[in-house]
Parts: structure tokens; C-alpha cells; sequence
């Protein structure tokens, strides 16, 4: 039999972070004076997908964030920062 593979739900403390760092992507991009229709162009990403990492609704890959970063043009760490 095939295992399906566990998903544990982020604990309130990962939600809180992760809150935290879409809104300081959302900060960065009203900063460079940007929409989220010129950062998802800038991006590739699909539309749904940067809407709910900006709102904190999903956890960004890494390779997201990158693109993300770029094209806002911030360094990684200032979406990140703690």
C-alpha cells in the first residue's frame, strides 16, 4: 500500500511569521510604488498564488520569494526580516 504523505498544519506562531513577512512584502511594494499586477507580470506568477502569499494565506517557496524580491527590487532579507 502506497503512504500518503502527512500534513501538519503550521502552528500559530509559523502563521504569525508568516503574516508578518506578507506584510512586509506588501510594505515593500507600495514603497517601490508598484501593483500587484506589475510585480505578478515582473514575476510569472499566477495571479491567486502572489495574492495569498501578499495576505499571508500561503507559504511562499523559496524561489517565490526570490522572484519577489527582484522584482520589487529589495534584497531577500528585507521581505524576511524578524
Amino acid at each position: 500500500m502506497e503512504r500518503v504523505p502527512r500534513v501538519i498544519p503550521p502552528d500559530p506562531r509559523l502563521l504569525e511569521r508568516r503574516r508578518r513577512i506578507a506584510t512586509q512584502i506588501r510594505a515593500a511594494r507600495l514603497d517601490a510604488n508598484l501593483s500587484q499586477q506589475e510585480v505578478i507580470t515582473r514575476t510569472g506568477m499566477d495571479r491567486s498564488a502572489y495574492q495569498d502569499i501578499e495576505r499571508g494565506r500561503a507559504s511562499p517557496l523559496l524561489d517565490n520569494l526570490l522572484r519577489i524580491a527582484d522584482a520589487i527590487g529589495v534584497p531577500l532579507a528585507d521581505l524576511v526580516r524578524e
